[in-house]
């Protein structure tokens, strides 16, 4: 019989990609794209948040369940579906890596010069944004990541919680709905609507980075996790960042919606429209603190991604070139790690120097490419986890696959009609 307290040490051992995938997640999607769907539409966009978190859960959680059934990631798991799949994966992260750290480290560096009142231009602030992680990576590898998205996740969960719950008895829910009104003359639009559910909770690319991180977590512990301890360290952090988006749209909702005032597509100016969201309700006292959360949570979310596309790309070519089948339990990172964070971060700096853009712009066109690429990756990721390299007893169960088709169907649906939207 297991004792509480073994369970616990089980889990402790466990505990932290969940988080990691999570922190990745509750940045862009979260303060950006969550608060401006409640200014923009009050709760009409909370019927949309929900069916993306359940619709896209299996495939997210299959990054983790594969690496815990058979001590590799899914980037070993595209390759023995065959080398396309490989090459499919590596093309679409390659093609989007840069978009999509164009758009986390755009905004942190705008809320990084706000909080600390840099003068320096964007460009520069997300060279020193890309050096200080760089350097922690360098210093304190997997361990130091580990360790300060713990830590942050804390101190966001606490504060915008409280900041939402404090703003819901003035709530008015008359504009919840499940599915938004997209006729004429509505303030949503199609495109937004994609690009919230694109990153709803984050693009499907992080289910790679999850299955990458539990294998560094075993790595870091010296011992292989079991299955029911790293899908319950991934539900929590996969909950935890469907109640961040409700209390994000909560925010956005009870503070804008109806009060004639909207976002500015200007980084510098919504920055400041995002802090006065939390100090209008906790009150002008609060601003440091929520400062502070803020950036925070925009720190690790940069972190982890300036992590994950490289420790994925990494990946990607040591399966092609390397060791086609993987050696499981394999959690290091070579030369491809540092070649690609290096490029990614200079061409990123290079990107926001000469082309800087407007944040939503830049935000909107990144989702919609995750949205667009979601059921590709989607698709290669349910053949993965019912392969013959998964035991049987370790596959997701027939409700779980079931959702998943129901997902890929949607998600399919979503895109083409996308696609015919802009053509036509």
């Amino acid at each position: 019989m297991i004792t509480t307290a073994a369970r616990g040490g089980r889990f402790w051992k466990a505990f932290g990609p969940g988080l990691m995938w999570a922190a990745a997640a509750v940045g862009v999607s979260h303060l950006v794209q969550s608060t401006r769907a409640g200014a923009m539409a009050g709760f009409g966009l909370a019927g949309v948040i929900l069916i993306a978190l359940i619709l896209k859960y299996p495939f997210f959680e299959y990054g983790p369940r594969y690496a815990a059934a058979t001590g590799l990631s899914l980037v070993e798991g595209y390759s023995r579906i065959g080398r396309w799949a490989l090459w499919l994966y590596l093309a679409i992260t390659l093609s989007t890596a840069l978009f999509v750290q164009l758009a986390v480290v755009l905004f942190t560096a705008f809320v990084a010069r706000l909080a600390f009142g840099l003068p320096w231009s964007i460009a520069v602030v997300a060279a020193l944004l890309c050096a200080v992680c760089a350097t922690l990576l360098a210093i304190g590898h997997f361990g130091v990541l580990d360790w300060i998205i713990k830590v942050v996740m804390a101190v966001l969960a606490v504060s915008t919680l409280i900041a939402a719950g404090i703003t819901l008895p003035r709530a008015d829910f008359s504009s919840l709905a499940l599915l938004p009104d997209l006729g004429k003359g509505s303030a949503v639009k199609f495109a937004f609507l994609l690009a919230l559910a694109g990153w709803m909770p984050t693009a499907i690319d992080l289910s790679v980075w999850s299955s990458l991180w539990t294998l560094a977590k075993d790595k870091l512990e010296g011992v292989r996790s079991e299955m029911d301890m790293v899908l319950l360290d991934f539900r929590i952090g996969y909950i935890g960042t469907g109640i961040l988006a409700f209390a994000f749209l909560t925010l956005g909702a009870t503070v804008m919606f109806g009060g004639g005032e909207t976002f500015s597509p200007r980084g510098t100016e919504f920055s400041g429209q995002v802090v006065d969201l939390y100090t209008s309700t906790l009150g002008r006292w609060t601003a440091p603190i929520v400062l502070t959360a803020i950036v925070t949570t925009m720190f690790s979310t940069s972190l982890t991604v300036i992590d994950g596309f490289p420790r994925a790309i990494d990946r990607a070519f040591r399966t092609a070139f390397v060791d086609p089948k993987g050696t499981p339990g394999y959690a290091g990172t070579g030369r491809a790690y540092w070649v690609s964070l290096a490029a990614l971060a200079v061409l990123t700096v290079l990107v926001l120097e000469v082309f800087p853009g407007t944040l939503t712009t830049m935000v909107d066109f990144a989702t919609i490419v995750s949205f667009l690429t979601a059921p590709i990756l989607g698709y290669l990721n349910l053949r993965v986890v019912t392969s013959e390299d998964v035991p049987p007893d370790l596959r997701p169960g027939r409700g779980l696959i079931a959702l998943s088709w129901v997902g890929l169907t949607v998600l399919t649906g979503f895109a083409l009609a996308y696609l015919v939207w802009r053509v036509i």
